[in-house]
């Protein structure tokens, strides 16, 4: 919990009508093991940077969204898309078809910076380098990539194909190349750090729910984020990944039941990406 960080708990504590108490901000903060002056350090960086009003001051103040924040998402909560492909996997209904999809591009020093931006774009998407600019996945993310590709004015530089037959270091397995190339065992104990938060029922007291929901909201992110969402034909089984994701979508409908009306938005937010 100490690991969060405290502006992304102003944001997690927006109610749906943009606000954030302060009493409530400062309560949550400390069970997440925040210090008073962490806070107000944040909320003047926050004011300063113009993403905040704020009106009184201390446990009295109530913050309030600028106009330019008001539609964005809290930095806790992963694109929608992906969170849905990840439960629609865990429910079998993502079959891998056993393409693999490559994508491989040659971009001069000169352009640094948007090969690095398209290499982070790879590895977002859960693309694993196989060697110097070439880079693949199971999944169908041609699309974004050659989107994000003509947005650098790199589409000529990239190669993008498909093909049912991978080897790797004389590694032809699929199975035996996703453990290769991916981290499983690293992605599986964050999932086991998600499972045991969402099991843990909250402390008792007012604050104790939202607390508890930052930082399952924390915890949810840090598994997902690093997950290349690979076909549960390619990982061991049962996956880690998809007992925590269940076990946090049971968390998060207990949490949301017990939130107050007009509470923070983040339980909408998880409820629409957990549908």
């Amino acid at each position: 919990m100490s690991a969060i960080p405290t502006r992304m708990v102003v944001h997690a504590l927006v109610r749906e009508d943009g606000t954030v108490a302060g009493e409530e901000l400062y309560e949550v903060a400390a069970l997440l093991g925040m210090t008073d002056q962490q806070v107000r350090l944040c909320v003047k960086r926050l004011v300063t940077e113009g993403r905040f009003t704020v009106e009184g001051r201390g446990r009295r103040a109530v913050l309030r969204l600028a106009g330019t924040e008001q539609g964005a998402a809290p930095a806790l909560v992963p694109e929608v898309e992906f969170v849905r492909h990840a439960y629609r996997q865990d429910r079998g209904l993502e079959p891998w078809d056993g393409c693999w999809h490559a994508f491989a591009f040659a971009v001069p020093e000169s352009a640094r910076a948007a090969r690095d931006s398209l290499r982070d774009a790879l590895t977002g998407l859960g693309a694993a380098p196989v060697q110097g600019g070439l880079y693949v996945t199971p999944n169908a993310i041609g699309p974004y990539i050659r989107a994000h590709a003509a947005d650098l004015d790199l589409s000529e530089a990239l190669t993008c194909l498909s093909t049912r037959d991978l080897v790797v270091g004389g590694i032809r397995d699929p199975r035996a190349l996703a453990e290769r190339l991916w981290p499983l065992p690293e992605i599986a104990e964050r999932y086991g750090e998600l499972h045991a938060l969402a099991e843990r029922p909250p402390e008792p007291g007012p604050a104790a729910g939202p607390a508890h929901a930052v930082a399952l909201a924390a915890a949810f992110s840090a598994a997902m984020l690093p997950d290349p969402l690979l076909p549960p034909e390619l990982l061991p089984q049962p996956w880690p990944g998809a007992t925590a994701r269940a076990a946090a979508s049971e968390a998060w409908a207990r949490l949301g039941a017990a939130a107050p009306a007009g509470g923070p938005r983040l339980f909408r937010l998880y409820g629409e990406a957990l549908a």
